[in-house]
């Protein structure tokens, strides 16, 4: 039905034989098949076409997670847009840079925040969604019968995600249609998924995680989902004895090991458990095989790359580590770019398919961490034991990573030294039993009436509620190396057991 090359052709791959099939299960609404997930998605199309969408031009999203969201991003597919999804909890401020430096052509928002995010749109067609699936943007849809997709190439661009480094500003991620359609496939066959599948989708959809990992794997099998709004223990367990599989970050785990009606018998109809986008611990991986049967699958990928490796489906899935790389993707563990020796810790750093087209308007950044002959440099340090299993041990750039999502420790860091009364500050991740880590924030006063009140009033205006610290710790002084330079590990072994 597709052209080949195009994202949509993989993602419509059982649309012939399963209009009827549900994709989606949701409590408390009506089912969706797959029919209607696609004649909505076409429609959307015919929407963003009709609002002068041309083709490459981005479509900037912060909505909460609906079908129609879904729809909205295999329709921008289909127009010949790039997707950018942005995470909902982002503040005006945050959006504000987003959208000033992706320049998309058509921005959608919640009806709550038009009022605000108007304004910074610039010359882009703003529509509405809310949750439910109502707004502008889906209000009075043209029909769109035999809907011919836009034509797209295999490294045409599908979508941009924003990421950040440890300095300076966000960074445009660009993703193209093999980027995406390649690594689902992949993931698709490394872990069985058949039409059988029926998989509890309880991740937001503004990350990778949940749309190229969770969408896109369920949509390349033919599978159904119990599509939920955000993360529920209870309504993951009353899912468990219909479906197959969990696709999850580790607070998911930790969170559903607290409930006791999590056993055997309640896991009984499925057969598989993933963990990705944060470590999980080895305590959280043995709690749930002695209290399932089950051995978690975890898995490690980013941004940039979409998934790296995976523990494997058959054979020991090794708590601690995260497998080995997927077929088609090389890996190695790396000094300067030269692989060290098993067991030696280096740079990982990964090649394949999978791997992004660049930054988006940053060629010196993309220069600094793609290599010219395609290897990507992950910023993340790893080794690699005598049986292959790979294993992360630190960050190269103190990147934090709480709850499943990445927090950056300078753009803290800025908005703190900002503050009147502020000298310095460093902000740290710390290990935390239910967000994997905890943001902690250290200052030095430069003014004694500084109160907590003056920091968190910052904050809480200025930040995403996962990036604000759980802890504000005041000191009289940073510590400091020879050159200057603050020495974050030395703060990390000192708060090591705030939350422990």
């Amino acid at each position: 039905m597709y052209d080949a090359n195009h994202l949509a052709h993989h993602l419509a791959t059982h649309l012939p034989e399963s209009r009827d099939k549900v994709f989606a299960t949701r409590p408390g609404l009506s089912d969706v098949s797959y029919g209607a997930l696609f004649d909505g998605a076409e429609r959307l199309a015919a929407r963003l076409i009709e609002a002068g969408l041309a083709p490459g031009d981005r479509v900037a999203v912060q909505v909460e997670k609906s079908i129609e969201a879904v729809q909205l991003y295999v329709g921008t597919v289909l127009a010949g847009g790039v997707f950018l999804p942005l995470n909902t909890a982002y503040t005006a401020a945050e959006v504000e840079y987003f959208l000033s430096d992706a320049t998309p052509s058509v921005v959608v928002c919640d009806p709550a925040r038009a009022a605000e995010i108007a304004p910074l749109s610039g010359q882009a067609r703003l529509f509405t969604l809310d949750g439910a699936g109502q707004g502008s943007l889906t209000a009075d849809l043209p029909d769109a019968p035999g809907f011919a997709p836009v034509p797209r190439g295999a490294d045409d661009l599908a979508a941009i995600l924003y990421t950040s480094g440890t300095t300076g500003r966000s960074k445009g991620a660009m993703l193209s249609h093999d980027n995406l359609s390649s690594n689902s496939q992949t993931l698709r066959d490394t872990w069985r998924f058949t039409p059988d599948d029926v998989l509890i989708h309880a991740l937001p959809i503004f990350h990778t995680h949940g749309l190229f990992v969770a969408t896109n794997v369920a949509l390349l099998a033919g599978a159904s989902t119990v599509f939920l709004p955000k993360f529920d223990a209870g309504a993951i367990l009353d899912a468990m004895p219909r479906a197959t599989s969990l696709m999850g970050v580790p607070t998911f785990y930790t969170r559903l090991l607290d409930d006791p009606r999590l056993n055997r018998e309640t896991v009984s109809n499925m057969r598989l458990f993933i963990s990705g986008s944060a470590p999980l611990l080895v305590d959280t991986h043995e709690k749930w095989e002695e209290r399932t049967g089950h051995h978690i699958l975890e898995r490690y990928g980013m941004t940039e790359t979409n998934m790296n490796t995976s523990n494997p489906y058959d054979g020991e899935r090794r708590a601690g580590t995260v497998g080995f790389p997927l077929p088609g993707v090389e890996l190695r563990i790396a000094d300067d770019g030269r692989e060290v020796a098993t067991g030696e810790i280096g740079m990982i750093e990964v090649r394949g398919p999978n791997v992004f087209k660049g930054y988006w308007q940053m060629p010196e950044k993309t220069a600094e961490e793609l290599r010219p002959d395609g290897w990507f440099i992950t910023g993340d340090l790893g080794m690699r034991d005598e049986d292959g299993y790979v294993s992360i041990v630190g960050r190269g750039k103190d990147l934090i990573i709480s709850g499943g999502f990445n927090v950056y420790p300078k753009e803290i860091e800025s908005l703190i030294d900002d503050i009147p009364g502020v000298l310095e500050s460093a902000v740290i991740g710390v290990p935390h039993p239910d967000f994997g880590e905890a943001v902690v924030a250290v200052i030095v006063k430069q003014r004694e009436s500084l109160s907590l009140g003056d920091i968190t009033a910052a904050t809480g205006s200025n930040l995403a509620k996962f990036k604000q610290p759980k802890h504000y710790e005041f000191v009289a002084e940073l510590p400091r190396n020879t050159m200057g330079k603050v020495q974050k590990k030395a703060l990390r072994e000192t708060y090591a057991e705030l939350f422990t």
